[in-house]
């Protein structure tokens, strides 16, 4: 589930960037971009929790350590992206 979760949160970035560089009212897809990061970490945090639930301490050694990194990258990553309209926008009014 994370990773559907997560292609829509990079597809609603590259939306926003997309629709910011045509000049067109981004503001709804970088909200979506945003939230769809929040929605993939809660769905890994859900999956991990299931691990934990049946105590498959092989699962976690083995996914836990690197997903954790990816995840760290992942939304940052796309919360530098989905702000950067903004910060593009107020530096073009100065």
């Amino acid at each position: 589930m994370w990773v559907i979760v997560g292609v829509v949160a990079i597809v609603a970035t590259i939306t926003n960037l997309c629709m910011y560089k045509s000049g067109k009212d981004y503001k709804l897809a970088m909200a979506m971009g945003l939230s769809f990061t929040a929605l993939t970490l809660c769905a890994e945090y859900s999956l991990v929790s299931e691990w934990v639930k049946v105590e498959d301490w092989a699962a976690l050694l083995d996914v836990v350590p690197g997903m954790e990194r990816a995840l760290w990258v992942f939304t940052i990553v796309s919360i530098l992206l989905n702000i950067a309209p903004i910060i593009l926008e107020r530096k073009a009014k100065k």
